[in-house]
């Protein structure tokens, strides 16, 4: 537990600037150990530990015949009725009867070929027989863990007639090796689609390990490069272990805290972050303790452990605007289209099949494929039966862009701002006034547990943080937000009306900041300051704020942890951090901090009220250390001291790595560790 719990020494530099070999496996033998205290037979996770440990350590005895085709009934079942998810469940399949198959009661080793040889690997290949398949195939995450099982399951089975399809396995290994590269392709020229998601990238790191592992040398050195992109993303955007920044996608199940982030055990594992690992086997540190094919790169250390304050900015994924108006030939983004079907799986990884360029296109998707028997498309069932024309589609789509397109996501610009002890950070005027299921806008973090943030709620807090749960789970309509440095303006206002079911609001916003997390907590004039260690953060709202009454929750808070802005939804919060390096002690950051009211100006649209309509506001305030800031909903810039901000529009700027967009050569430092990556070739090497 001592050992948990004490602090990593240095990584010291190599010769081919990856973590040296014994200090990697060290990590390893370590997981495997904690991974393996007891067997949970029906969890795959741990029987793959058990499997692990046994063939890393010839002291460790284990016996996987004891473990039957029962034990393995719910998950068959949901691989047999195709369900969503059942990708997830054949990932963790494959990898157990690849490299532990003849460990395996032979029954078991059977049945989960059985069940390779049966996925349905592509929306386009003929419907199961058995019934609807209710798969999501196109999230960026799915997309990349179909076509890796599908290349490895179709290599390991080449002779072998799959069932769906008819193929013999080499013909499926080809197709998903090709679709793996346009996938590796894409994401060097855009960026990540869920950007920054402390749910799903574990998902992507599951398919790049495996590749790393076991494709072909040409694909495993791509898929390391794309690790080492993932991995420093990871080790810029974390303080104390904590993945605190905007997230494309997450739950509050995760953003609440660091212990429940889905990237928590491998930020653990990578960077020794404060505390220790969750008391079960999680699939990706699994992949990780397991790998001979992957090591990290002593500079993502350096920057993870970086004593630096400093902003990130990033830009990631392709612009498209479902509220410009309908147009004749709408013009996409080189090498995709707005006709072509062949283009449906970049769009709908979007989630834009209700975007107005798309939606033509979607429903002859839907109509082609027969996807209106499927849980996820029933409602485009309708449209396609009314017989509506491509161009009334398109103006509706138009004309309801912000209530239709909850999962859309475009091209986003990210702000993080990171000191030793605190770190701010936001999605930049991301889709404004719309509502949006899991996008997490902005959130300031102080360490593991101490983070706050804002919503605009669409239900009533039901006491559970269920991903359908939407009072804390993204926003029924996302803010305008500015950042600059450590400081961030958001300001919500509803770009369409109030209305029932999916697209119903509340008429008030909300933050969470758990008091019991931090060392002191005080209110003061429209302000509510906190302090933990030596990281400090301010809260202001223009409409007034009370606690709400501590319910019961989750995460066992028994201190107030929700603050609500009552009176409509429309509001403006301002958030201030600061630290022991830059303010002389907390006093001093709640003098100079509260010392200027924001400055705030609102204008109800005609025939709307700001309890239930769209407001436009302008918000000025003079940042004790950012200078006088400007913002609001009226088409203006964000200003600094009068003169407007301008991001810069690369891939990634900081101190470490600056990557123009679509740039294949990445080339980063940090304090005498160095990396340069071709995304293209899959070098690896340390930066001349």
């Amino acid at each position: 537990m001592l050992a948990a719990c004490s602090p990593r020494p240095p990584i010291e530099n190599t010769e081919d600037g990856l973590v040296d070999p014994a200090v990697w496996r060290g990590r390893q033998v370590e997981y495997l150990e904690r991974s393996t205290s007891k067997l949970h037979p029906v969890v795959p996770e741990s029987l793959m530990a058990h499997l692990m440990r046994a063939e890393a350590d010839p002291d460790f005895r284990f016996d996987a015949t004891s473990i039957g085709v029962d034990d393995w009934a719910d998950t068959f079942a949901k691989l047999d009725e195709h369900r969503d998810t059942s990708d997830f469940d054949l990932m963790r399949l494959w990898v157990i009867w690849h490299d532990h198959r003849d460990q395996l009661d032979p029954e078991l080793a059977s049945a989960m070929r059985q069940r390779l040889l049966d996925f349905r690997y592509w929306y386009t290949d003929p419907a199961p027989k058995s019934g609807p398949d209710h798969k999501w195939f196109w999230s960026e995450n799915h997309k990349l863990i179909i076509h890796t099982m599908e290349y490895l399951a179709g290599r390991d089975l080449a002779q072998e007639k799959f069932t769906i399809t008819g193929w013999d396995g080499g013909q499926h290994a080809d197709r998903g090796r090709r679709f793996v590269t346009e996938w590796l392709d894409e994401k060097a020229r855009h960026g990540f689609t869920e950007w920054h998601s402390d749910v799903y990238y574990p998902e992507d790191i599951q398919s790049l390990l495996l590749l790393a592992e076991h494709a072909e040398p040409d694909i495993a050195d791509r898929a390391r490069t794309m690790l080492d992109v993932m991995f420093l993303d990871l080790a810029i955007h974390q303080l104390d272990g904590n993945n605190g920044v905007t997230h494309g996608r997450s739950y509050m199940k995760d953003k609440h805290r660091a212990s429940e982030q889905n990237v928590h055990d491998i930020v653990h594992f990578l960077y020794g972050s404060p505390g220790d690992y969750r008391p079960w086997a999680d699939f990706t540190t699994l992949l990780l303790a397991g790998t001979d094919g992957y090591r990290l790169p002593v500079v993502h250390d350096r920057i993870a452990h970086s004593p630096r304050t400093f902003t990130d900015v990033e830009r990631m994924n392709v612009p498209l605007d479902p509220s410009a108006e309908v147009t004749d030939a709408p013009s996409a983004p080189p090498g995709t289209s707005f006709d072509d079907l062949d283009s449906i799986p970049f769009w709908w990884e979007r989630g834009a099949m209700g975007a107005w360029q798309v939606a033509p296109l979607t429903l002859r998707a839907v109509k082609e494929h027969d996807l209106t028997n499927t849980d996820l498309f029933a409602p485009y069932g309708q449209l396609t039966s009314l017989g509506a024309t491509p161009a009334a589609t398109q103006h509706v789509a138009r004309a309801l862009q912000c209530q239709l397109n909850p999962g859309l996501m475009v091209q986003v610009d990210t702000v993080t701002h990171r000191t030793p002890h605190a770190m701010l950070s936001s999605a930049q005027d991301y889709r404004a006034g719309c509502l949006a299921y899991q996008v997490h806008a902005w959130q300031a973090t102080l360490g593991p547990d101490a983070v706050v943030f804002t919503t605009h709620p669409q239900n009533e807090d039901r006491g559970h943080w269920e991903d359908a749960d939407r009072y804390w789970n993204g926003s029924a309509s996302l803010p305008r937000v500015a950042q600059h440095d450590s400081t961030l303006i958001s300001v919500y206002s509803p770009g369409y009306p109030n209305g029932e079911n999916d697209t119903n609001y509340l008429p008030m916003t909300h933050a969470f900041f758990p008091t019991e997390h931090f060392d002191e907590v005080e209110r003061h004039e429209g302000w509510t300051l906190a302090r933990k260690g030596d990281g400090y953060v301010a809260l202001w709202s223009w409409r007034p704020t009370t606690w709400a009454p501590v319910a019961k929750n989750p995460a066992g808070l028994t201190e107030p942890y929700d603050l609500i802005a009552e009176g409509g939804a429309t509001n403006v919060w301002v958030t201030e951090i600061g630290d022991a390096d830059t303010y002389d002690g907390f006093d001093d950051f709640k003098n100079k901090v509260t010392a200027r009211t924001p400055q705030v100006s609102e204008t109800p649209s005609e025939g709307e009220t700001s309890e239930n309509g769209v407001s436009e506001f302008e918000v000025d305030y003079v940042s004790p250390r950012g200078g006088t800031l400007s913002w609001g909903t009226v088409p203006k810039k964000f200003t600094i001291d009068g003169e407007p901000r301008t991001l810069p529009g690369s891939r990634m700027t900081n101190p470490f790595v600056t990557v123009e967009s679509g740039d294949d050569v990445w080339r980063i430092s940090e304090a005498g560790a160095s990396l340069e990556l071709d995304l293209m070739t899959g070098r690896r090497e340390p930066a001349s």
